[in-house]
């Protein structure tokens, strides 16, 4: 059985080996010594099915920025039958003004790590790839484990592409309360996430005035248009964003009384401070807040504000009256 290495170890493998060549190498000698390639050729995988993966790989990393050079016979140019390939090192390297200590390298690979395939850009797997392929071992010790990201909303990949490209999006956006979504147009200049929630920010187009939007309440599509804005416009935007959302959240707090030793003790005494009472949480969307406060049940119990004590008793209700229908219904 072929020995499973991933295809991002695999791509990287194959990014180093066509660096270290000034000449080039073939595709054979590629399929023969890279890693990811010669573990599939020992288990015995045809040898048109790995000049496909090669194929496959090749334009993937052309894609995604790496500057892959087919040099062809001297004699006959477009004659590829023995061409080799290599990366011209000039072409790839980071800047020769920028260096990094081992464990500022071990910190990027980490941050690099820790996002899932279907979530990390074209512009971030290159980059990652550049630094790994600076020939670092990676072997600084800085955390026990690397954390996963993902990103489930749907509206996570267009906005990313969107903001790559400095280009206008439309969303419908519904906001607690209203009937019916509204159509926004906005220049998005970052993405943050923030108590576990991510969020788009930028430029209401018709307002001509910044806004956060919660992409959980984005509803349908959201269409990249071709009007562009001024990339410039992107610089310093996820810290103004975490700014504004901070400063809103320091301006609403809820007193909450909590059960000891519970889920709810966990995860919201981590961002909140002690009160007579009880704890002192803040927070940015009190339909948010309420939606986790009602998932915790008799653990947490809201003392203030009234709309937020209101907002979980519905939403406990809403549950019993389900369970109650279904029990009915039985």
């Amino acid at each position: 059985m072929a020995a499973r290495i991933p295809a991002e170890e695999r791509l990287t493998n194959l990014v180093v080996a066509l660096m270290a060549t000034e000449i080039g190498l073939t595709k054979q000698q590629i399929l023969d010594n890279v890693s990811g390639y010669r573990q599939r050729a020992e288990a015995g995988t045809r040898s048109d099915a790995l000049e496909k993966m090669f194929e496959r790989d090749k334009d993937e990393l052309r894609s995604l920025g790496v500057p892959i050079e087919t040099i062809g016979d001297a004699a006959d140019p477009n004659d590829l039958r023995e061409a080799r390939y290599r990366i011209p090192q000039a072409e790839y390297d980071l800047p020769s003004d920028i260096e990094f200590s081992p464990a500022e390298l071990a910190v990027l690979q980490l941050a690099g790590s820790v996002w899932s395939a279907e979530s990390v850009s074209g512009d971030a797997q290159s980059g990652v790839r550049k630094i790994r392929a600076l020939g670092i071992d990676g072997d600084e010790p800085i955390i026990g484990f690397a954390p996963r990201i993902t990103a489930r909303d749907a509206a996570f990949s267009p906005l990313q592409d969107a903001i790559e490209r400095s280009r206008v999006v439309s969303f419908d956006y519904l906001k607690p309360g209203e009937d019916a979504p509204r159509r926004r147009r906005v220049r998005p200049l970052a993405l943050v996430d923030y108590e576990a929630r991510w969020h788009v920010f930028g430029v209401d187009v018709d307002a001509e005035e910044d806004r956060t939007f919660l992409l959980s309440r984005i509803v349908g599509d959201v269409r990249v248009s071709s009007q562009s804005f001024d990339p410039a416009l992107r610089d310093g935007a996820g810290d103004r964003a975490l700014a504004g959302l901070e400063r809103v959240a320091s301006e609403n707090s809820a007193l909450l009384e909590i059960t000891p030793g519970t889920e709810a003790a966990l995860r919201l005494g981590r961002r909140a401070t002690s009160a007579p009472q009880g704890i002192n949480v803040p927070f940015v969307d009190l339909h948010i807040l309420a939606d986790e406060l009602a998932s915790y049940g008799p653990e947490v119990r809201v003392v203030e504000p009234a709309p937020l004590r209101d907002a979980v008793i519905s939403r406990l209700r809403a549950v019993a009256e389900l369970h109650t229908d279904e029990e009915e219904a039985r």
